[in-house]
């Protein structure tokens, strides 16, 4: 049925009227036709964003992994599953076949059934970017375990509040995991972190590293030798459509982090669906995300998304400087990759060093881009645009959150005319509204708001983990029977959709509602900028002012700051106007960062605001030690 393979602009507006015409019907079709279930449902949908209560294929019973791995193996089993690319480029990738993917999982499932893991617990992994973390995750998938995959970046102390939230009672690990150059501790950090753990019962430790470990008799079992003596076969689990799959760890701007629960089925009919259009995946594709799977985007579309499909996709352990920068497009060049979806961050730190390394690669695989976690600026988008795309593959700039499960607001490769910095057009049974700050949805194109979604969607979180009353507040609270994303949008006058940034950093200057990503966006544009971010500061006359915190492509006092400055406020103004131009503008050797890229605003707000005793734990960034020497200079 061609509903679930869109190819032209006019067939999406076809399938998106059917979609939000008639969401139960068109879900069910989808649902259908392409999985396998052990029951049907009784009912497609039922809702009420009031309490919040959602549920989709209700009475359906299916375990995810038979759609990820055992309906592939009569046709596809000999297939490439997954293709493992190690950090050291010495190191031979490794091709995992869809019937070695059955066993490897079969295996793992067993040993977790051998350890006292049932349907229902809850299993946190931290593994670093190896195929036993993809195994892991669908292992648990198999029994009806919960898995929590925390990311191998993580402080102990970090890890520690997420098992505990969550009361898992086994960790799955490794001795460490290299990191570029580096390797990395991890079975001491999750030593320490379960000094203040008491659910845990046992310990499974995967060697990569071959480092010398310290093991707990009766609770540390290295995880090889359970592996190699467990049964390859195990009965999938059958479970019901709302049982929980997963939790997922996402910072909130406040407080301890929330655990997003997704359910079973309307999250793998979402996840697969959107796989298949976004990227216009085909049976022989290699399809590579760049991300890590303790993300939602690894999650999402590295394991489940493309599995269903049964592709082949592809998981990198590295880094995209190591040994230099020109591997990623070494991988792109070697696996014949046709879809790579990669972050902005990434994007930007490539395109600093220049097109030497892109120039030594064949990347005339490569059919369609994507980029995910924030909005790309103008500039990183030509160049991803221009020299990674050769301007024949299309870009899609994809927006969604942990919360949302798969991708919202997203161009459909070849059927949707791209925009820089759009994400375009919402996707199929997406319902987007733009809320003005009184709670009235403003209606027409040319209009910028606040971003709700106004109808459930299938692979929506269900709640936070033994907190549904904060769930109920942070999500559905601020507007009447909607789902409120956090994040501010415009529309342009075609319905095009650009996502402007959390709300919070939407900035009141003397009355004016500054966004700051255009301001960003503004100033990255300068040839000496290699990124730069913007908070809010209290000023006596505006109410707020303006601070900017900016890195130059090249460090060192070769420049005069000063005409830096007036260069880049001159940029805002011609770009925005007068009113956006900054107070202060602060040069840096970098911005704090998240793992997964994102930029941590809420610290330099706080730095900009003098408020440098309620930083929190800056432990669990990408580059804590960014942090102090912004501390140190200050302006």
């Amino acid at each position: 049925m061609s509903n679930y393979h869109i190819k032209h602009l006019e067939e999406y507006y076809q399938v998106y009227r059917k979609s939000v015409r008639n969401p139960e019907v068109f879900w069910e079709e989808i649902a259908e036709e392409h999985f396998l279930w052990r029951k049907k449902w009784d009912k497609v949908l039922s809702w009420d964003f009031k309490k919040p209560k959602v549920k989709w294929f209700e009475g359906a019973e299916l375990n995810i992994t038979e759609n990820c791995i055992d309906r592939h193996l009569y046709t596809r089993g000999d297939k490439t599953a997954i293709i493992f690319e190690p950090n050291n480029k010495e190191d031979e990738a490794e091709h995992i076949t869809y019937k070695q993917l059955h066993e490897r999982v079969c295996r793992f499932a067993n040993v977790l059934l051998d350890k006292g893991i049932k349907k229902g617990d809850r299993v946190c992994i931290y593994l670093p970017m190896i195929p036993e973390l993809a195994i892991a995750t669908l292992a648990c998938a198999r029994i009806g375990a919960i898995h929590s995959v925390v990311f191998a970046g993580f402080s102990s102390t970090a890890l520690a509040t997420r098992i505990n939230d969550s009361e898992c009672k086994m960790v799955i690990t490794s001795d460490g995991s290299y990191r570029g150059p580096k390797t990395i501790d991890l079975k001491g950090i999750v030593d320490e972190a379960l000094e203040d753990c008491t659910t845990i019962e046992s310990v499974l430790v995967a060697k990569r590293i071959n480092s010398d470990v310290q093991m707990k008799a009766d609770r540390d079992y290295w995880l090889q030798p359970l592996l190699d003596d467990a049964y390859s076969d195990c009965v999938p689990e059958i479970m019901k459509a709302e049982d929980p799959l997963f939790i997922l760890y996402t910072s909130g701007s406040t407080g301890k982090p929330k655990g997003m629960v997704h359910t079973t089925a309307g999250y793998m009919v979402y996840t697969a669906y959107t796989f298949k259009n976004v990227f216009q995946y085909t049976e022989n594709d290699v399809y590579w995300c760049t991300a890590d799977i303790g993300w939602i985007t690894g999650h999402s579309y590295i394991v489940y998304g493309p599995l269903c499909n049964g592709a082949t996709t592809v998981m990198f352990e590295g880094v995209p400087s190591y040994p230099d920068f020109g591997r990623f497009w070494e991988i792109v060049e070697k696996h014949k990759v046709n879809q790579f979806y990669t972050a902005p961050t990434a994007i930007r730190a490539l395109a600093k060093e220049g097109i030497d390394h892109l120039e030594k690669h064949n990347l005339s695989s490569i059919k369609v881009l994507g980029t995910v976690g924030e909005p790309i600026n103008e500039e990183a988008w030509h160049w991803y645009d221009d020299n990674v795309g050769k301007k024949k593959a299309p870009i899609v700039d994809t927006w969604w959150q942990t919360e949302t499960g798969g991708i919202m607001i997203s161009p459909i490769a070849f059927a949707t005319p791209t925009k820089p910095t759009y994400a375009t057009l919402p996707f199929i049974g997406v319902q987007p509204a733009l809320m003005d700050e009184k709670g009235t949805e403003i209606k027409g194109n040319q209009v910028d708001g606040r971003l709700c979604i106004k109808f459930p969607w299938p692979s929506m979180a269900r709640t936070i983990w033994g907190n549904h009353q904060r769930y109920k507040e942070t999500y559905f609270s601020a507007y009447d029977n909607m789902y409120f994303t956090g994040d501010g949008a415009l529309r342009d006058e075609v319905g095009y959709y650009r996502i402007t940034g959390r709300v919070d950093d939407v900035i009141i200057v003397s009355g004016h509602n500054l966004g700051t990503a255009p301001i960003e966006d503004a100033i990255n544009e300068h040839p000496a900028v290699a990124e730069s971010a913007i908070v809010g500061f209290p000023h006596d006359v505006k109410g707020n002012a303006l601070y900017g915190y900016v890195t130059l492509k090249e460090t060192g006092e070769s420049r005069n700051h000063d005409n830096l400055r007036k260069e880049i406020n001159q940029l805002i103004t011609e770009q925005i106007g007068p009113i956006a131009k900054l107070n202060k503008i602060q040069f840096t050797n970098g911005l704090p960062k998240t793992r997964s890229g994102k930029i941590m605003r809420r610290i330099l707000r706080k730095i900009a605001c003098n408020e440098t005793d309620q930083l929190g734990d800056t432990s669990t960034l990408l580059n804590p030690e960014v942090v102090q020497d912004i501390m140190d200079n200050v302006l």
